[in-house]
């Protein structure tokens, strides 16, 4: 257990590195944002390339950094029933989860849009928008971003399980006292 805990860690440094850095490209898109619509309206400039960055940037911090939102366990969840259930049925009831609906979603999405990344980044295809960026670095978002939320999935498992044996403390109590330490 020792060598999937020490795995757990390490994809979680992986995920919280990856976070945090993603996490400026809010401000980045932020400051596009508003330098595009000051040179728009004071100057009657315009450009599709800066309003596609936008996109660009708040797709990479929505991509990259879901596996970030999953280890600090601010994920959205339905509690309707979750909420009421004892410590140890919301462990199991996280482990099917992940098991039966995270790990083969996230299986089945970097399945499907890898050869799509491939096809635009062989085709050097660009954006039908006038002055519009290339295609490809959106594209690689998807698998690279569902990648790394499995492999924060696996990391979650990895610390229920651990927990259920006696191994490790609550992952969700941890999870939420570091997020109050930001």
């Amino acid at each position: 257990m020792k060598a999937f805990l020490a795995l757990s860690r390490a994809i979680g440094l992986l995920n919280e590195l990856v976070g945090k850095s993603v996490a400026w490209l809010i401000l980045a898109s932020i400051l596009i944002s508003a330098t595009n619509a000051v040179t728009r309206k004071a100057f009657n400039l315009s450009s599709n390339a800066w309003l596609e960055a936008q996109w660009y940037l708040f797709s990479a911090a929505f991509l990259l950094g879901s596996a970030w939102t999953l280890m600090s366990n601010e994920h959205v969840r339905v509690d309707l029933v979750y909420s009421r259930l004892g410590r140890r049925a919301q462990i199991v009831v996280d482990i099917i989860g992940t098991v039966l609906f995270l790990l083969p979603f996230c299986v089945v999405v970097v399945w499907m849009s890898w050869p799509v990344f491939l096809a635009k980044l062989a085709s050097g295809e660009t954006s039908n928008n006038t002055g519009g960026l290339i295609l490809w670095p959106a594209w690689m978002l998807i698998p690279v971003g569902y990648t790394l939320l499995g492999l924060q999935g696996i990391s979650e498992l990895i610390k229920r399980i651990a927990w259920l044996r006696g191994d490790l403390p609550d992952p969700v109590v941890q999870a939420d006292a570091a997020a109050a330490e930001l």
